[in-house]
């Protein structure tokens, strides 16, 4: 599987911290090119110490055109992982006008702008990775707006699957539970918020952040060459409680 990677140029949205800051140190040590993006110049420049073969460009994907210009500039690539997003999670009737835009704006406005904008560059054989969530599918409470977005992600995946198969272009999501980023172990440490969900799971525990970045490079490498159009649920079971 990291053979296969070995010399691809790969792009990186929301690289600067957990799963894409994983997956970039991960990638790098396979031998690929990465390209990574994050709007915060200081996580790039960690990531950059952390590693210093990975390309950083900071970019703030809520800027439409700004982002169209940089992207413009690429070179030929051979995978992109759609991993930038934003959760705001919070009871239906809290949601503000204000959550709802910047949710959809990064977590599916942006894909959709990102994904369009880089297709002229996606070699054949190349493969685009999104990063969704159970939530596209399973009701959670407070994820209203979230869950939307996530749904929309993986609507794109199968639309994109069949639009850009007949190019060879293979497109697929990963949909994990709680992934236990820094973050996810800050929201998710109470027993009272997490033991209701870790009970439907029979694995009875949440996500690590390295099994996300595994099925990204599964999907990215050729290993995965006959799968397109796929949502790879990573939840412990929990479909099947």
């Amino acid at each position: 599987m990291l053979a296969s990677l070995e010399s691809k140029v790969i792009v990186v949205t929301g690289a600067g911290q957990g799963i894409g800051r994983a997956l970039c140190q991960h990638l790098a040590a396979a031998g690929a090119k990465v390209i990574a993006l994050s709007k915060s110049v200081e996580k790039l420049e960690e990531l950059k110490d952390i590693c210093s073969t990975v390309e950083t460009i900071p970019v703030d994907l809520r800027n439409w055109q700004n982002t169209r210009d940089i992207l413009s500039k690429l070179p030929q690539i051979d995978g992109l992982v759609n991993n930038a997003g934003v959760a705001i999670i919070k009871p239906f009737t809290e949601l503000t006008e204000q959550d709802f835009d910047d949710t959809f704006d990064i977590n599916i406005k942006a894909v959709f702008n990102v994904t369009q904008t880089l297709l002229p560059k996606l070699k054949k054989g190349s493969s685009v990775v999104m990063t969704s969530s159970l939530a596209a599918s399973r009701s959670f409470h407070g994820h209203a707006v979230y869950s939307a977005t996530k749904a929309a992600v993986d609507s794109l995946t199968r639309s994109l699957a069949l639009e850009l198969g007949p190019k060879q272009i293979r497109v697929n999501s990963v949909n994990p539970t709680v992934v236990l980023t820094q973050m996810g172990r800050e929201n998710w440490s109470e027993e009272e918020k997490s033991g209701p969900l870790l009970a439907h799971i029979p694995l009875n525990r949440f996500c690590e952040v390295q099994e996300v970045v595994d099925g990204i490079v599964y999907l990215l490498s050729s290993n995965s060459s006959f799968v397109n159009g796929h949502q790879l649920n990573l939840e412990g079971g929990y479909s099947v409680s």
